[in-house]
């Protein structure tokens, strides 16, 4: 059976890594920034979810 993730937050995730990175977040930004992050989490999901065979290996470069 696959494992499941826990629901992404990313609230939680901008407080716990803003506080690991010491730093301040301006409550102004919080709003932005887990907009922001939100983009990215569909970004990543889309990437995850493209299907590669399990004999590809990734290229040691990439060359045009």
């Amino acid at each position: 059976m696959p494992e499941t993730s826990p629901p992404y937050e990313p609230e939680s995730y901008a407080a716990a890594a803003a506080a690991l990175l010491g730093l301040t977040l301006d409550p102004a930004w919080i709003a932005p920034v887990t907009a922001n992050l939100r983009v990215l989490a569909a970004a990543a999901e889309l990437v995850e979810a493209f299907p590669l065979a399990d004999e590809i290996d990734a290229a040691p470069r990439f060359e045009a």
